[in-house]
């Protein structure tokens, strides 16, 4: 049956807790919206929302190519030098899902009739998003309709559907019309900035071609001048008698299949669907390269493809799956992550990876900092080649960063705080321009991944240049002072709250380290510095700069101000804050905010988790809790590096209860926007959460450690991860950790700061038991929601006393 919109708790669960599959067992009108997202199938070349394969009833239709974007104006209120005059936008392009049909004339639609079954299913290791129906028409006439669908693994064009009809208890006509559409209507956007700019007809057509059962559209965008292509064509199984017709206009292409079937029988249409683009090729070209990734597809067969999708999806979870005991929920959510972060990364071969992936609009299907500090790290230990391709892309942008560095008046290179094709698209400065961490943060993803593959080509083709750009944005960015103290000011770190501050922690220790790389890769490859106009005095005076660093500390109180003067300023009044008045920056001025004690998401806590070795346990351990005391979690980012160092000083409950947060953001909806797309760093903050917290991961300079401790409500972990050509699986229980070598050569590793070599035999060593501080209060009404609760829990500790 169908749940009609507005009739169905908000509370009741949408989604089935099973290991390897996210089951939706009733259609719900009323989340329509959020299981589009959820189930959306995507390469990083191609995404397709799960709308409805009808098309309607439907939240919000969506059909994606990766940085095919429209250009609009970027008005500003004043004016001023430096200011971005346009924004990009992603738009929702020709959409192939789409396959209607009518029953006796009757088309087929949830909303009438009666719905006797409904379910779908996205299945993580075969690739696909599956739909069982059994409906029976306002007339009378019962048919079950089943469809599978998929995005190609392997076909990077390539997006196919097989679709089947079988009549339940007597003979009926059906005609089904399987269609192209162009400039779909959407529906309005709110008032959240961080929605998307609904964009009215961006598509232009310049080629429609009806021929046999293929179909083929070409269009343009008006302002960005980039050229698209859809093709669709299909295979027919069913009754002898049958029609076929193909028709074609500027926006729809239509191939219309008309019979009769009798019990027993079947029609099945299978629809294979290629999408291609480019800002440079010919309207021909791009023409002829769809026509072609059809021809491959067909030669493939549907069975071929099914084979394929699984046969990556085995390579891939062989070296990266995640295993859970204890917590179902976690289990399902750690995998669903994984899947939505390769389905991201897969096949987006040297274009963006934006906040949303290709699964919704939402940040009009820009890229952040995001990428590079919490979703490249899953890729880089699981599918390094994707995390190869998006540094590749940051670098092919380096041209537009140098201008905008030109443009600040700053040497080499100034990355776009959220851009699509490079271009700076943030109208609002405080919260875009200067936040300059972003560019220390995309060399570290660097860093990371030369570390753990050893590409010495990437470091000397790609890395290095990075490298050298960045750090000689950070000299001229910051300044000796009288006393030698090297200063960055004026800057805004992680926290969005806290806007164009003097010397945020976070930012000076990444760009610390930027700098000190930089003069080291510059080294190894003096040949290419030398090309890069490198020389030794600039190289020393990174190294001067990086010595000189200023981290702010406050002896008073004992622990790091996220900035200069932070732990001076008011304290929020949390006490009177009301419930609905979060998220903050909805509610209240900016200009309050930035002037008190009030932390949107982790930022000198994200520190402690990227910069460890710059802090004590002790200092690490009054920091994490200071800062509890203040941060809101207005952003999905926070609550994974939250997760990771609660778990890191011993917290252990309360790292499970944050890893819950981030794990079950789009299933569970949290934010109420999922509808917009999936948050795809909270996606990898369940990788981040259980690897790089309950795992004790890190790693840097050749070696890679764990400190692994599990709370009380998980009873087994086991993670799979990659490092400089050896696959390790680590499987943790109260007790001990058990470290298996599953490939490569062998690799030095380190438990709880003991290191061991791994080779052909297992190691197993103890895990040595801690006892907890009391835990850290969060501001009144922010709490996480507690994972479990028992005699131990936070919680239960809390009421007791």
């Amino acid at each position: 049956m169908n749940i009609p919109e507005g009739q169905a708790s908000v509370d009741r669960p949408v989604f089935m807790v099973e290991p390897w599959c996210v089951r939706e067992p009733e259609l719900r009108l009323d989340r329509l919206r959020q299981s589009e997202s959820v189930f959306t199938l995507s390469n990083g070349h191609v995404g397709l929302r799960g709308n409805l394969d009808e098309g309607e009833p439907h939240g919000l239709p969506g059909t994606y190519l990766n940085s095919f974007y429209e250009q609009r104006p970027l008005p500003h209120a004043e004016t001023a030098y430096g200011y971005p005059e346009s924004g990009q936008t992603v738009i929702n392009v020709t959409n192939g899902k789409v396959i209607r049909l009518l029953v006796d004339d009757e088309p087929f639609d949830v909303r009438y009739g009666r719905v006797h079954h409904h379910e779908r299913i996205l299945d993580m290791r075969a690739g696909t998003l599956t739909r069982n129906v059994e409906w029976t028409s306002p007339a009378g006439r019962r048919v079950e309709v089943g469809s599978v669908r998929l995005v190609s693994l392997t076909q990077r064009a390539i997006a196919a559907i097989c679709y089947d009809v079988e009549p339940v208890d007597e003979a009926i006509r059906i005609v089904v019309q399987s269609e192209l559409v162009a400039n779909e209507a959407l529906p309005g956007g709110g008032k959240d900035p961080r929605a998307s700019a609904i964009l009215d007809s961006p598509l232009v057509g310049e080629e429609h071609v009806a021929n046999g059962t293929k179909v083929l559209l070409l269009h343009r965008t008006r302002e960005s001048g980039l050229r698209m292509a859809a093709g669709m064509a299909h295979h027919i199984e069913g009754p002898e008698s049958m029609t076929v017709d193909t028709e074609s206009s500027e926006d729809v292409g239509r191939l219309t299949v008309a019979t009769r079937i009798e019990p027993g029988q079947r029609l099945r249409i299978v629809k294979y669907m290629a999408y291609g683009w480019s800002s440079q090729r010919s309207r021909p070209a791009l023409h002829d390269q769809v026509v072609g990734a059809l021809a491959g597809a067909r030669q493939t067969g549907w069975d071929g493809l099914l084979m394929e999708q699984r046969d990556y999806l085995d390579a891939f979870w062989e070296g990266a799956d995640v295993e859970v005991e204890g917590d179902a929920e976690i289990q399902q959510a750690v995998r669903f992550g994984l899947f939505h972060v390769l389905q991201a990364g897969a096949r987006a071969e040297r274009r963006m990876i934006p906040a949303k992936g290709l699964t919704g609009p939402g940040y009009d299907g820009h890229t952040f900092w995001d990428t590079e500090t919490f979703v490249l790290p899953v890729l880089t230990y699981t599918a390094p080649d994707a995390a190869a391709d998006v540094l590749a892309w940051r670098h092919m942008t380096l041209p537009l960063a140098r201008e905008r560095a030109r443009q600040l008046g700053l040497r080499g290179a100034t990355f776009p705080w959220r851009t699509i094709r490079g271009h700076e698209c943030s109208g609002y400065w405080p919260a875009g321009t200067a936040a300059f961490h972003i560019n220390a943060d995309i060399a570290d993803a660097v860093v990371r991944y030369v570390d753990v593959t050893q590409d010495a080509e990437f470091e000397r083709e790609i890395g290095l240049e990075v490298l050298v750009e960045t750090a000689r944005l950070w000299r001229s960015l910051g300044h000796h002072d009288v006393g030698g103290v090297f200063r960055i000011d004026g800057v805004t770190g992680p926290d969005e709250y806290s806007a164009v501050a003097d010397n945020n922690v976070y930012t000076n220790l990444m760009a610390r380290r930027n700098l000190q790389e930089a003069a080291e890769t510059a080294m190894r490859h003096p040949d290419v510095a030398e090309r890069l106009g490198v020389d030794a005095e600039e190289a020393a005076s990174w190294r001067d700069a990086a010595a000189a660093m200023l981290i702010p500390y406050d002896q008073r109180l004992g622990v790091h101000p996220q900035s200069e003067g932070f732990t001076n300023h008011a304290r929020w009044d949390f006490a009177s804050t009301k419930p609905d008045h979060y998220p903050l920056l909805l509610n209240y001025p900016y200009f309050d905010l930035y002037r008190k004690q009030v932390v949107k998401q982790a930022d000198l806590v994200l520190a402690l988790h990227l910069c460890g070795q710059a802090f004590t346990d002790d200092q690490k351990a009054r920091d994490f809790a200071y800062y509890e005391a203040l941060t809101v979690r207005d952003s999905s980012l926070s609550a994974q590096t939250q997760a990771v160092i609660a778990a890191e000083v011993g917290q252990l409950e309360l790292a499970h209860d944050y890893l819950g947060e981030t794990s079950l953001m789009d299933l569970h909806d949290l934010n109420r926007n999922t509808g917009d797309g999936l948050h795809l760093a909270s996606m990898a903050g369940a990788w981040n959460g259980l690897v790089a917290g309950f795992g004790g991961m890190r790693a840097g300079d050749g070696r890679l450690r764990f400190a692994p401790r599990l709370p009380g409500g998980i009873s087994r972990l086991t993670f799979r991860m990659r490092y400089r050509g050896s696959l390790v699986r680590v499987t943790v229980t109260a007790e001990s950790a058990r470290y298996d070598l599953l490939d490569g050569p062998g690799v030095k590793l380190w438990h709880h700061g003991e290191p061991f070599s791994l080779g052909g035999d297992p190691v197993e060593l103890p895990i040595a038991q801690v006892a907890a501080s009391a835990p850290p209060t969060q501001p009144a009404g922010r709490e996480p929601m507690p994972r479990r609760l028992d005699p131990h829990s936070r919680d239960a500790r809390r009421r007791m006393s």
